[in-house]
């Protein structure tokens, strides 16, 4: 991102970094007001339950994202003891992904229709663009299971009771260091982990394109 900077795309920079406070707030308040529907009101006590960017954004995160191009928010504080469900934790992670696909999935289709409705905006297109493929993005790299991200939570529902044991195993022990060892191979150019989830971002934005052009 800072490269927008250098190269004069102070706009583009600007946009993106709406775009992205944004997304990263949804997706924290998806996980919040599920685990309010779970019976643990741990993120609704701490102010969490909302959308509003300061309850959610870390400022050193959303740096991080500037200067190297990945980043993190705060993250929502729950307690596994108040959920009345096996599953609670299934859902809950899996509702910041969730709420990517539909901020995407929303945005994208009204902005569509408002442009088939006369308000051809360059800007609009550009900043909605930016908003529905960093909500993709966003839900395909919070899908990875390994160290902190939310796919590590999902993936053990859909093991059998050995394995998911074993890899919860593996995950409380490696998962963070293999998790910032793929990100270092991927910035080296070993694995092209970013531009294939960029990729796949790009490609699901037909998908979820309901407006016809």
């Amino acid at each position: 991102m800072i490269g927008l900077i250098q190269n004069g795309q102070y706009e583009v920079f600007v946009l993106l970094i709406i775009a992205l406070t944004l997304s990263l707030s949804f997706h924290e308040f998806g996980h919040a007001i599920v685990a309010k529907w779970q019976g643990d009101d741990t993120a609704e006590r701490a102010g969490r339950l909302t959308i509003n960017p300061l309850a959610h954004i870390d400022p050193m995160g959303l740096l991080m994202v500037v200067l190297v191009g990945i980043g993190y928010a705060k993250p929502v504080p729950t307690d596994p003891r108040n959920f009345k469900s096996p599953v609670s934790d299934l859902y809950i992670a899996a509702a910041g992904p969730m709420m990517n696909l539909l901020l995407a999935l929303v945005s994208w289709n009204l902005f569509l229709l408002a442009w088939g409705g006369g308000w051809e905006s360059e800007g609009g297109l550009v900043f909605f663009t930016i908003l529905a493929q960093i909500n993709l993005l966003l839900m395909l790299f919070n899908l990875i299971p390994l160290g902190p991200l939310d796919g590590h939570y999902i993936l053990p529902h859909f093991l059998s009771r050995r394995m998911a044991y074993q890899y919860r195993v593996f995950n409380a022990r490696y998962g963070g260091a293999v998790f910032i060892g793929l990100i270092l191979l991927s910035f080296m150019g070993y694995i092209p982990l970013f531009g294939l989830l960029a990729q796949l971002s790009a490609g699901m934005l037909a998908l979820i394109t309901l407006v016809p052009g």
